[in-house]
């Protein structure tokens, strides 16, 4: 069959299980799962340096597994010196197995990484079932080489999910492994 990923793998043999017993869903399709994770990297100091545009799509990319696509600023801002279409960040859109590895890699290794780590905030749902969370340094990824980064930037990863509820969400989250500091999330 080949290689499946350790967090697919969870989420197929407990996750299913602990949350059909939870929320008493009738059948297995009703169970939420992810859908995606997207990665957003946004380099305010592009507007000087064009290189740290190409720096954070190359970083992006070697954290991710995947090409970064360039993010363009759509409107033009006189303050900030920015121009329309001017190139202002990076983001990656996984999905299926590239999503499973990068989870994984990212609650395994990652998160462990981070200076005085005490779990990752478990107020940031959106209401419908997403979860976001900000990472402060790229070079907490193992892929990065640290002598070579030349300006320390933080991304956003999020979690899309099926789940209609927060709690639904906080639930299939804890159980695929995101070290959450609390154990309850509101209802809201």
């Amino acid at each position: 069959m080949g290689y499946v990923a350790r967090s697919k793998e969870r989420y197929n043999n407990e996750v299913i299980k602990s949350l059909q017993e939870k929320f008493n869903y009738k059948t297995v399709m009703e169970v939420p799962r992810l859908l995606k994770i997207c990665i957003n990297q946004g380099v305010g100091a592009a507007t000087q340096d064009k290189k740290l545009v190409d720096a954070a799509l190359s970083e992006m990319s070697i954290i991710a597994g995947q090409k970064a696509v360039p993010t363009k600023a759509k409107t033009s801002i006189s303050n900030f010196k920015l121009r329309e279409d001017m190139t202002i960040g990076a983001r990656v859109t996984l999905r299926k197995e590239r999503m499973y590895e990068f989870l994984d890699r990212f609650v395994n290794v990652a998160l462990p990484r981070v200076r005085d780590f005490k779990g990752i905030n478990d107020k940031s749902f959106d209401g419908r079932g997403n979860y976001t969370v900000g990472i402060t340094e790229q070079i907490i990824f193992p892929e990065i080489d640290i002598d070579k980064v030349n300006k320390i930037t933080g991304m956003d990863i999020t979690f899309v999910t099926t789940a209609k509820t927060d709690a639904e969400a906080y639930e299939l989250l804890k159980g695929l492994g995101l070290p959450f500091k609390n154990n309850n999330v509101n209802n809201n």
